[in-house]
């Protein structure tokens, strides 16, 4: 590793605006982004990736539908970013803050693999530089000072019925997904410790806080946005917000820090600012906006990710995070978008066995294609170039990765390229590199579309994402999401933008619906508003906005060996 100063340095950034913590990460001050910043080297250069503007090329990544024995989106990002540095150009990589949840849980680390990673991953993957905590700190305290308002009648009209707002957690606890707070009563009195209340625990990556740290475009942005959080309504049905309590400063205080995009660096030394992490099925899946103009400003071209697949995260990132709408523009233009595809989730999507996977399958990989070209469909429907990574293992069959090339390309990819970064590093990337260079060159974005316009009805939007994005035939609303719904538009809250929460394992609501579900009846039973974040949060079919651990928990592999090394992080 180089010390991150070094990393800094070749990016274009003054010492000034590097806050380094250790010799490996840093903080990168919002000041890197004012005109002073960017008038000297950043912008200087003769780079034909760099758009009318000076600004480099947004590439996002994304995937076809998960399997159990996983794609390498994360491997293929920052492998495709060592690619992009080995061709000459300046290139970042810009992910999402890994969560210790998963971490511990099913996932393991969430820094890549192989060849293709960014470091330093003990670091970055527990504790980093403290912005989880800081989120997570901020969401419990203002549960406790609403809580505590509720208790001392501060609010007129708010009980405890009333309250919406959780507390969060960064453990898969599957045993505070619904909890009773409040109970007991206090030694030698009457009443309860109070307000007695059923209520839940979330992710922190589920967290609005969360959500709003990936979307505020500055302090001032954050400030107002944490203002504007619901957390409850009256029973006269008043909203009570934030800034009602006037708890805004209090939280502030926690978060200001947090603002700051991280540096780290990959494998082969090339830049990667990781920053924020809302998960990509149950919030909208991706890093900070802060994060890729900053990157956007000083590199030529910045591969960010988006969680889960197409259907989820880049969805999102499209709608939710790019999109500009009344009173939000984050400024960001994506150039092309990299489907990470392989050939054994191909062959689960055909109906192959886990245990069979690396058998070589070419019929189930045929049989699984219609879930890659759904997914390529998706991305071509917003007007990108799709560039497919064929993510290369070694018991994959000649034949097997030419039917995915096939698939790929009838279904409308620009171009289905495979790739081996987790063995090779950059070198296993850089024809994929350079195929995405050659698709950034030919979005200028004005043929970016959407599933649905913005003046459109909540149903509206969530029908077009139901039929256009999951392939379903219709959406049936609960009774409950419907009464919400018509108390959201009471409040003016009716034309935001829908993020869905939804299984990653299926393009449908049902886990078990593998490949390519068509015809179904898409189900939203419950809606939520994230007034601060910008959107409505949907739930559709059976989703957790809190983990549970698996059979064998990743923690039972980790340690920290006696020379200081913490192992078993790495997938």
């Amino acid at each position: 590793m180089q010390n991150i100063g070094k990393i800094a340095d070749d990016l274009g950034l003054k010492p000034e605006h590097v806050l380094p913590y250790g010799h490996y990460k840093a903080k990168i001050s919002l000041d890197a982004l004012s005109g002073d910043a960017l008038s000297g080297d950043a912008l200087s250069g003769d780079s034909l990736s760099k758009g009318a503007s000076g600004r480099g090329k947004l590439i996002v990544v994304t995937g076809i539908t998960p399997t159990p024995a996983g794609e390498g989106k994360t491997t293929t990002a920052i492998g495709l970013t060592q690619g992009m540095g080995r061709l000459g150009h300046k290139v970042t990589v810009n992910l999402r803050e890994p969560t210790l949840g998963p971490i511990f849980g099913i996932k393991g680390g969430g820094t890549g693999g192989g060849m293709a990673r960014i470091v330093p991953e003990d670091e970055i993957n527990i504790h980093f530089t403290g912005d989880a905590h800081a989120v997570a700190s901020a969401h419990n305290l203002l549960a406790a000072l609403v809580d505590n308002a509720v208790f001392r009648n501060a609010v007129p009209g708010l009980d405890a019925s009333g309250i919406h707002w959780t507390r969060v957690t960064d453990a898969s606890d599957r045993g505070l997904r619904q909890v009773l707070t409040g109970v007991g009563a206090p030694i030698g009195g009457a009443g309860t410790y109070g307000p007695l209340r059923e209520a839940r625990f979330d992710i922190v990556s589920a967290s609005e806080i969360m959500a709003i740290l990936a979307l505020a475009d500055g302090p001032d942005d954050l400030r107002e946005r944490i203002s504007r959080i619901v957390v409850g309504v009256t029973r006269s049905g008043e909203p009570v917000s934030v800034a009602g309590l006037g708890v805004q400063g209090a939280l502030i205080t926690l978060l200001h820090q947090t603002v700051m995009p991280n540096l780290v660096q990959t494998l082969e030394g090339q830049p990667a600012l990781v920053h924020a992490g809302p998960f990509g099925n149950i919030a909208h899946g991706c890093s900070s906006i802060l994060a890729d103009r900053l990157a956007l400003s000083y590199a030529d071209y910045v591969i960010t990710e988006a969680g889960f697949a197409s259907d989820l995260g880049f969805e999102k990132f499209m709608h939710i995070k790019t999109r500009p709408r009344p009173g939000y523009d984050s400024g960001l233009m994506p150039s092309a978008a990299v489907l990470v595809a392989s050939a054994r989730a191909l062959k689960w999507h055909g109906g192959a066995r886990r245990r069979d996977l690396n058998r070589p399958n070419e019929g189930s990989v045929m049989a699984g294609g219609p879930n890659l070209a759904h997914h390529v469909g998706i991305v071509t429907g917003f007007g990108l170039p799709c560039v497919v990574a064929i993510n290369r293992f070694s018991s994959d069959s000649p034949g097997e990765l030419a039917a995915v090339k096939n698939i790929a390309m009838e279904a409308g990819a620009t171009a289905a390229v495979e790739c081996d970064g987790y063995a090779r590093g950059g070198a296993g990337t850089e024809e994929l590199a350079q195929a995405v260079a050659d698709a950034a060159q030919t979005q200028d974005g004005s043929r970016l579309t959407y599933a649905y316009p913005m003046e459109a009805t909540a149903q509206d939007k969530t029908l077009a994402l139901a039929q256009k994005i999951y392939g379903a035939a219709d959406v049936a609303w609960s009774a409950q999401a419907l009464n919400q719904l018509k108390y959201f538009e009471s409040q003016g809250w009716g034309n935001l933008p829908i993020c869905m929460a939804k299984t990653h394992l299926s393009i449908s609501h049902d886990p078990a619906l593998r490949n390519r579900p068509r015809e179904y009846t898409f189900p939203v039973n419950d809606l939520r508003a994230s007034v601060g974040a910008g959107f409505l949060y949907a739930l559709a079919g059976r989703i957790e906005t809190l983990p549970g651990l698996p059979t064998r928990p990743r923690a039972l592999e980790m340690d920290v060996s006696p020379e200081g090394e913490v192992i078993g992080i790495l997938n």
